[in-house]
């Protein structure tokens, strides 16, 4: 379970202070999907940052199960993001110079993991974002949602409990985006913990709940029925 608590969030901006995030509470179960909503500069972002332990908050409790993710170090914080954490970008930030392969076998390899399970690892998650056909293929020789599910991959590789996604479809095609948020929704199916940003309220539909925010709060809370 990943929670939320009170959190703000400043930035120095010249002599002042930019508010991004301001006493923001959320809780997502094990197995739960949550859409995140809000304009531009609204915190969508910094939340999902936070979230996925890039980002500490200025002032708040985020936990992850048991894990204090708001006073971890930085070291700490990225041992959870190699076995815990999965995130998927705007972009799909993959290595140029890896096959898709590589790249989704790369957090585990810098975790320890032997090549040989890593790539067996990687090849069981590209299967499952439909991409294991271009394993060998460098990201050059992929298409916008071809890398955008390598990416994914990359993000659910090993045993993860959360998944971040941060506007996962900016990027890509009406379809190719319904097919990336369902993979999301599948994995919450599973047991995994889902926090997705967008701006698409049709994408936003699958999840279980959205949360809207604005200027840094958050304002209100929809369930979704289907």
């Amino acid at each position: 379970m990943l929670r939320l608590q009170d959190v703000t969030k400043t930035y120095r901006d010249g002599p002042g202070l930019v508010t991004a995030l301001d006493s923001v509470d959320l809780a997502i179960d094990d197995g739960a999907f949550v859409a995140v909503m809000g304009p531009s500069g609204s915190g969508k972002t910094t939340l999902a940052l936070i979230a996925a332990a890039v980002e500490t908050p200025t002032a708040g409790d985020v936990h992850l199960d048991d894990i204090d993710l708001a006073h971890a170090g930085s070291g700490a914080r990225a041992k959870l993001r190699r076995r815990d954490i999965g995130i998927v970008f705007q972009r799909d930030e993959l290595d140029p110079l890896l096959s898709a392969e590589e790249n989704v076998a790369l957090p585990l390899r810098l975790d320890g993991q032997s090549e040989r399970t890593a790539r067996l690892a990687a090849g069981a998650a590209l299967a499952r974002c439909g991409v294991d056909a271009f394993a060998a293929r460098l990201p050059a020789q992929l298409s916008g949602g071809q890398r955008q599910r390598v990416a994914i991959a990359r993000a659910i590789v090993g045993a993860r409990r959360l998944i971040v996604a941060d506007e996962p479809t900016a990027s890509v095609d009406t379809a190719t985006a319904r097919a990336i948020v369902d993979l999301l929704a599948g994995l919450a199916h599973d047991g995994v913990s889902v926090l997705m940003t967008t701006h698409d309220s049709r994408l936003a539909g699958f999840a279980d709940d959205v949360v809207f925010l604005r200027d840094g709060a958050r304002v209100r809370t929809q369930e979704v029925h289907r």
